[in-house]
């Protein structure tokens, strides 16, 4: 008689998974290296009180002498602040999640999972220490900045820490070996300068500081042992990232046009840029002193103030967001993380140069042709408490809509031939008439500023479009 086999249960879940089994494992031992690391500031902390007297001294004297040096010097003031803005939570949970994003796009999983956790585990442990201590903060002779909260120990050195570390072990794959010591270097020094802006600011004391870094280093340690804690993970050099097979998958293509032919680009894209500059700087003229006094001018005004007298306080609050879609502020974070995602998705260098050439050359010239034209502002009540010191014409927060939505709608149209794509262009042309409507209502700017910031930027995106080599076919070289 013949007995049938036993019949084998194969379990789907995560026995069967090891990319499951890795995640499940990484995040149980970064949730027991969270407490352990919150453990170690406490225990820290408990060995500060104990030498207490002298380190205290020392806190106050530094904070004292960094005062007294930075308080006469707005424009140092104004320097540390715009380094320490790197620390914000704001700004690292927006790397952080970033970096996220083009990994799961690069199929990177476990990498988006580690940058995840940490930036997570980050957010947790400053909070619960700074309750748990509850120092107060420094008190010194001229305040030059303010900060809510304890003082123990310093959030931003700790995300600072946290980001440029993430940043570093995910990304040092896809940077070729002799970059990869200089990248570290640079992330380094990042961190060491929003720490001691903390202390020259008079928001923390230098042992604030110093346990933020400590703090920082020790749960990227964690979570990184942790994800390199699997077999066939162990061994590989820090130097080399923490998943150094994702080279492949995070580097993009080899750029595939030579030298010479990138110095031809350039030349062509220098001569269009001085034409441009030249063709703006005699609207400029024209509009400022050619035009004055006749009915063309008139009407630019008359326009102004027909505007200015369909004003209600529902459009007043929606125009405000509308400008900032062109605000030079916006515009640059916007372009950056277009940029990154470019690369990410496209794995070509061409659109992340045409984006980052479309915004900074639309700049540019708008700055030239701003600060030597240097026409007045409409003759209505504006809307904006304080406007850019910069002329009316042209009109820069439409030059730089067009620059960024123009320029995403431009990489878009020549990376796909799918329905959308045409989505992708009416958004970015509805973009440029919300901004420039905007500005118009507002009270920023004549109709003929918005129509000369368009003979910008819109000849400048087309030039690009048409200089910009593209990829070549392997078969077929780039000839000039």
């Amino acid at each position: 008689m013949v007995h049938p086999a036993p019949v084998q249960v194969i379990d789907d879940s995560d026995a069967a998974d090891p990319s499951r089994r890795t995640a499940a494992r990484f995040a149980v031992t970064s949730a027991a290296g969270l407490a352990l690391v919150l453990a170690g500031g406490l225990a820290a902390v408990a060995l500060l009180w104990a030498a207490a007297g002298p380190i205290v001294a020392l806190d106050e004297a530094l904070a004292g002498a960094a005062n007294a040096a930075v308080a006469p010097r707005p424009w140092l003031v104004g320097l540390l602040e715009a380094v320490t803005t790197l620390g914000t939570t704001a700004f690292g949970a927006g790397v952080v999640a970033l970096l996220a994003v083009v990994l799961l796009v690069r199929g990177r999983r476990g990498p988006a999972l580690f940058a995840v956790v940490t930036g997570l585990g980050a957010l947790a442990l400053v909070p619960a220490l700074k309750v748990l201590v509850g120092r107060l903060r420094p008190v010194v002779e001229a305040p030059v900045s303010t900060a809510g909260g304890p003082s123990f120990p310093s959030g931003h050195t700790t995300t600072v820490t946290v980001w440029v570390g993430v940043l570093l072990l995910a990304l040092l794959p896809a940077l070729a070996p002799r970059f990869r010591r200089p990248a570290i270097v640079v992330g380094a020094l990042v961190v060491l300068a929003v720490g001691l802006t903390r202390v020259a600011l008079g928001v923390h004391f230098l042992t604030d500081v110093v346990a933020g870094w400590l703090l920082g280093a020790a749960w990227l340690a964690v979570t990184a042992l942790a994800f390199r804690a699997g077999p066939g993970e162990r061994g590989a050099p820090w130097r080399d990232g923490l998943d150094p097979a994702a080279a492949g998958a995070l580097a993009p293509a080899p750029a595939s046009t030579p030298p010479d032919r990138r110095r031809t680009v350039a030349a062509r894209l220098l001569v269009v840029a001085v034409a441009l500059l030249g063709v703006m700087l005699a609207l400029g003229q024209l509009v400022t002193h050619g035009l004055a006094d006749t009915p063309l001018a008139a009407a630019d005004t008359g326009a102004v103030r027909a505007v200015e007298a369909l004003r209600t306080p529902a459009l007043d609050a929606l125009s405000g967001p509308a400008a900032e879609l062109g605000n030079t502020g916006v515009v640059v974070l916007l372009g950056l993380v277009a940029v990154v995602l470019a690369l990410a998705v496209l794995r070509r260098w061409r659109p992340a140069v045409l984006l980052t050439a479309a915004i900074v050359g639309e700049t540019l010239l708008f700055m030239a042709t701003a600060s030597i034209t240097g026409r007045e502002r409409p003759d209505v009540r504006p809307l904006d408490a304080q406007l850019p010191p910069t002329s009316s014409f042209p009109s820069g927060h439409t030059a730089a809509a067009v620059a960024l939505y123009g320029g995403v709608a431009v990489v878009v149209l020549g990376a796909t031939r799918a329905w959308w794509r045409w989505l992708v262009l009416a958004t970015a042309v509805a973009a440029v008439v919300l901004v420039a409507g905007a500005r118009l209502y507002r009270g920023a700017h004549h109709p003929s500023d918005v129509l000369g910031s368009l003979v910008l930027a819109v000849p400048w995106l087309y030039a690009l479009q048409r200089l910009l080599p593209g990829p070549a076919a392997p078969d077929r070289p780039v000839t000039d």
